[in-house]
């Protein structure tokens, strides 16, 4: 049987992994992935199997608190995945091979994080201390406002950027300006590369819940809309910059919500250019049709379709609800892995 997933990069995808689980990165090194990207989910997931307790029981030993042990273990999986993927950045001269490495979720906490100056410092410090120098590895950055507010010195200080929890329009604008400042105070542009990754199926859930009006073709269409849009301009704004590396929409939430769906609605939607990060059950899905993916990521749906899109769809409160809903599970999920942590803690500790 033919590889789906050969024939979706062989139509111009780059295929990233939504995983650093050492073993689920050779596996999908082999069907043809060239990079990576990481969460709190999956290094508290990765921690639960138990297959790092030699490593976590070594920390403990060696004094690390519960948060120490948390960026530690986050760090040494990242680089593995990074070993795998350097000799695609290697070939490419720094285009592809990445392995995104995500930044405190907590300075997001509507709670306890800190005042806008001092949470977009904070994302510069930490985004130098866990970027500079790291060949092949991006530095993910949140289309928050404190995230925004660090991209530009980030870029400048040249760390490779991969701003996350993008919805709309006005958040892509703001984080590619700020990285195009920040771009401009480096010395050179050779090895400047930023990506921007999109959430799709997130949109499509919102639209269910809050815009029952939409039509039947309608719904269900409105992230694969917004996101080519996104995509279209993306190619606008860096196409004449004569830039010796892409600057690209990583296609990011590809796995699909509803039972109903295909598993590979997205994929095969969105084929044909840039970045696809892809669960590694979506990644199994698709492996498992058999199909032959042709580009379609610059296709439209019907006029009548994006125009009834426009109208019933409201960007500013879509942005609103879906930051909302996107820095809760931002927060959360590290405030679980720190648990996760804590939990292994009572268990290895020295006299356990």
């Amino acid at each position: 049987m033919a590889s789906s997933l050969r024939s979706l990069i062989d139509c111009g995808t780059k295929l990233w992994l939504d995983s650093i689980d050492p073993e689920l990165v050779k596996q999908n090194r082999a069907l043809g992935a060239s990079g990576a990207t990481s969460n709190p989910i999956i290094i508290s997931d990765l921690i639960r199997t138990g297959r790092f307790d030699a490593k976590l029981a070594d920390h403990i030993k060696h004094g690390l608190d519960d948060d120490a042990i948390c960026w530690e273990t986050t760090d040494e999986l990242v680089r593995g995945a990074q070993e795998v993927f350097l000799p695609v950045w290697e070939e490419t001269r720094g285009d592809d091979g990445y392995v995104s490495f995500e930044l405190d979720p907590l300075l997001e906490d509507p709670q306890t994080g800190p005042p806008l100056a001092a949470r977009s410092a904070r994302y510069v410090e930490l985004g130098k201390k866990w970027g500079l120098g790291r060949k092949n590895r991006m530095i993910k950055v949140p289309a928050t406002p404190g995230g925004i507010g660090a991209l530009e010195e980030l870029v400048a200080a040249g760390i490779t950027v991969n701003v996350t929890l993008i919805f709309t329009e006005r958040q892509y604008e703001a984080a590619r300006e700020a990285v195009w400042r920040g771009a401009q105070r480096r010395k050179d542009l050779a090895q400047f590369k930023s990506v921007y990754s999109i959430f799709v199926s997130r949109v499509d859930v919102y639209t269910e819940e809050h815009c029952a009006g939409l039509s039947p073709t309608a719904q269900g269409q409105v992230g694969i809309v917004n996101v080519k849009k996104l995509w279209l301009e993306n190619q606008s704004f860096w196409g004449g910059k004569a830039l010796a590396l892409r600057q690209e929409i990583v296609f990011a939430s590809t796995g699909t919500k509803k039972k109903s769906d295909p598993p590979d609605k997205y994929v095969e939607a969105l084929a044909g250019s840039d970045i696809q990060t892809n669960p590694p059950a979506t990644n199994e899905a698709v492996e498992r049709l058999g199909k032959t993916y042709l580009r379609r990521v610059d296709q439209m749906p019907p006029d009548a379709v994006l125009r009834e899109i426009e109208e019933k769809v409201d960007p500013v409160e879509l942005e609103t609800v879906l930051m909302r809903e996107g820095v809760d599970k931002f927060v959360k999920p590290h405030r679980a892995l720190l648990a996760t942590i804590k939990e292994k803690r009572a268990t290895l500790a020295p006299g356990h």
